[in-house]
């Protein structure tokens, strides 16, 4: 007969190896570094707003004309040069990327703060199956724009980690970048996105 005490010593581990082991590790990581940032207890790095962030060009030139290609959820194929004017958020993420699922609501609150006709939201998933990416948007009710890659990202998107940051002038040049986690919902960083879009209109 099992020892009721050798059952509930082992069943801390037994829930350790399913959450680890399983689909459920990038749900519960997520959630629990989405609320150590809300709580205040894990600050995530504050990027650098656009405005004053020194320009990042790392093709020495814009990223406009060239091609980026790319693909809506719902499989209507676009092109990133198709937001030449705007200021661009673009944010590499991946439904199995704890961190990027931690940063989302507070892009989730930015993208509602932006004037769309000054700033467009590029939210590229890198998941393998587009209906996972799907799934997990749908689930948490974002309302930003998902796209998905139609092939290898050019400079400055081929970060080697995610969640990364790119944030291009409407001129298409680099404005800044940032490699992982952040916390965007900010009165400066909005205000960063804002100046810059406000700079390359004069």
């Amino acid at each position: 007969m099992l020892n009721r005490k050798k059952i509930w010593s082992w069943l801390p581990l037994a829930l350790l190896a399913l959450v680890m082991l399983t689909g459920l590790r990038p749900v519960v990581l997520g959630g629990l570094q989405r609320g150590l940032l809300a709580t205040g207890l894990w600050k995530a790095e504050v990027p650098a707003t656009p405005a004053t962030a020194m320009p990042v060009v790392l093709t020495g030139r814009a990223i406009y004309p060239h091609n980026v290609p790319l693909v809506t959820l719902e499989g209507k194929a676009v092109n990133l040069s198709d937001l030449k004017g705007k200021v661009v958020f673009v944010n590499l993420w991946a439904s199995w990327c704890p961190p990027c699922r931690a940063e989302m609501p507070g892009i989730e609150a930015l993208y509602k703060k932006m004037a769309p006709s000054k700033v467009a939201f590029v939210m590229l998933s890198l998941d393998a199956d587009a209906a996972k990416a799907q799934k997990f948007v749908k689930a948490k009710g974002y309302t930003f724009p998902v796209y998905l890659r139609t092939g290898d990202l050019p400079a400055p998107f081929d970060s080697n980690s995610i969640p990364s940051t790119v944030i291009l002038g409407p001129d298409g040049q680099v404005a800044a970048r940032h490699d992982g986690m952040a916390e965007y919902d900010t009165p400066e960083f909005k205000a960063g996105l804002e100046q810059l879009a406000a700079a390359t209109a004069r």
